[in-house]
């Protein structure tokens, strides 16, 4: 029920090139089968379920009874989210290439008169539709429910909104580093294996790093900013605070100087990072797709 109007969407636009139509063909396809898979009803329920869970903690936090409102719920998802998203969209990526060469409907595919940036690009634009429906269905029940207790009445529904957006911008940019793995690992197990080591290591490894970096290197705070803007879950944690007027000071001393350094261009920095995440080894996973001998 939910694959069919957003296979629609992409068959709308199938019609002005043939190399679009190949690539509207896979997506619709990929899009079919991620929607049928266990994990988008999974990560589905776990948005809307915890979305839910925070609110009601962070309402019995300030003393009230029930849900907090959207600002508050929204604090509390971000953390959710930096551990949610990346995890969805870089296995995903990493079960888009390996698993259909190990299977061989990677041979057959490719026998057709499709070439490989058409297929790269397809599971690419099927598996963004999956992670955006998959988003917008999770917090948009936990968006339903807040508004139908009345919960939500009382503040601002567009943060929720803004962090569904970011959401789905470092979704973008982790499911292009998944496919980036899943074209270089030639089984889905290993592919999905680096794709949880690299999950682990972004989310758990990354404020450790830092903070090593800082005792050990005594680095400067432009150089710690630059790593902040490298890393996209930072990006994420920073643009999302920025988004819902949160103050960057508790993201500590780089926060601070973040916000008198550049209290106007901040935006376009980050969106410049997520966007540099969701391209770069989008194109490289080309590269080497595409000139790799055989399969």
């Amino acid at each position: 029920m939910i694959a069919a109007p957003l296979e629609r969407v992409v068959r709308v636009f199938a019609r002005p090139a043939p190399w679009w139509s190949n690539i509207s063909a896979v997506a619709a396809r990929e899009l079919r089968d991620a929607v049928r898979a266990r994990w988008f009803l999974l990560y589905t329920l776990a948005f809307a379920g915890l979305g839910l869970g925070i609110s009601y903690i962070s309402a019995a936090g300030s003393g009230a009874a029930g849900l907090s409102g959207y600002g508050r719920t929204t604090a509390g998802l971000i953390n959710l989210v930096l551990l949610v998203v990346p995890l969805m969209a870089l296995t995903a990526g990493a079960g888009s290439i390996a698993p259909d060469r190990e299977r061989g409907m990677l041979s057959y595919l490719l026998a057709q008169s499709v070439s490989r940036w058409e297929v790269l690009l397809g599971k690419y634009l099927g598996l963004s539709l999956a992670l955006l429906a998959c988003i917008c269905l999770g917090l948009g029940v936990c968006a339903g429910v807040l508004a139908l207790t009345g919960a939500g009445t009382s503040t601002d529904a567009r943060s929720l909104l803004w962090l569904g957006g970011l959401a789905f911008g470092l979704a973008l940019g982790m499911l292009s580093i998944g496919m980036l793995v899943s074209v270089l690992a030639h089984k889905g197990s290993v592919a999905t294996g680096t794709a949880v080591f690299l999950w682990l290591l972004m989310v758990f490894a990354s404020d450790l790093g830092v903070m090593a970096g800082v005792l050990a290197l005594r680095m400067r705070i432009e150089t710690l900013l630059a790593v902040g803007l490298a890393n996209p879950l930072q990006v994420f944690k920073m643009w999302s605070l920025h988004a819902i007027d949160a103050s960057l000071d508790v993201l500590g001393s780089v926060g601070l100087y973040a916000a008198d350094t550049y209290p106007h261009g901040l935006a376009w920095m980050f969106a410049a990072s997520l966007a540099a995440w969701a391209v770069v080894p989008l194109v490289v996973a080309g590269l080497v797709f595409s000139r790799r001998s055989g399969v």
